[in-house]
């Protein structure tokens, strides 16, 4: 028998509409160096643009779902509205586990809905946020599938980001119901435009009425999403 949730204070504090978003980060050894300290370059940009906007620091949830180590994921921390939210320090070694990490996000999502519910809080689909440069090395195949089904269920909206050239794209389009077609190729290690574009999308997406449509900021095939 389900045991009911211990309720969020920030939820009873809070009664705004929310936007969770899941970041789900590949923080294999072939991210270290570099593009590990520009992606937390990134998460620290996104945490400020989101704290500077009055609505989106209220209603956008984040968590973050990093993946590496010797075929492990983990959330780094717990669910926090913007507001409330302060960017970790990631580190990079180990695998790739993909499948791992996107079970673990969606499961983590699923709960949080629940939160929701049972405090009564409106909210608009979830964002799954799926980043990589490499290969998954674990079973990954029943998690794209399963990830797949929930964006055609409208339970979260995937959007995956081949990092580098060693980026398997063909594998992360599996994880998303767009396919390849949904995939974005990071040119370079452009990472602060990318969570710049994240953080301006996050702003209009949380000020949309849920089960409505937003216009997203421009960017080649992702120009609108259900939320």
């Amino acid at each position: 028998m389900d045991q009911p949730l211990i309720p969020d204070v920030a939820l009873v504090d809070n009664t705004e509409q929310r936007t969770p978003l899941v970041l789900v980060l590949d923080c294999s050894g072939s991210m270290a160096g570099e593009p590990i300290e520009q992606l937390n370059q990134g998460l620290q940009l996104l945490e400020q643009e989101l704290k500077q906007d009055v609505i989106a620091a209220k209603r956008v949830r984040l968590l973050v779902v990093q993946y590496g180590g010797l075929d492990a994921a983990e959330a780094v921390g717990d669910w926090h509205d913007a507001m409330d939210f302060s960017a970790p320090r990631l580190l990079a070694n180990g695998t790739t586990p993909t499948g791992k990490a996107v079970d673990l996000a969606l499961a983590r999502i699923e709960e949080e809905k629940q939160g929701f519910r049972q405090a009564g809080v409106a909210y608009t689909r979830p964002w799954l946020f799926l980043m990589s440069d490499g290969q998954p090395t674990d079973d990954w195949r029943v998690a794209a599938q399963r990830c797949r089904e929930a964006e055609l269920a409208n339970k979260v909206a995937v959007f995956p980001i081949a990092v580098g050239a060693g980026a398997r794209a063909d594998a992360l389009g599996e994880f998303s119901a767009r396919g390849d077609a949904g995939v974005k190729r990071l040119d370079g290690l452009k990472f602060q435009e990318l969570f710049l574009w994240l953080s301006a999308s996050m702003k209009v997406v949380s000020q949309a009425r849920p089960g409505g449509q937003a216009q997203l900021p421009a960017v080649d095939g992702w120009a609108s999403v259900e939320v």
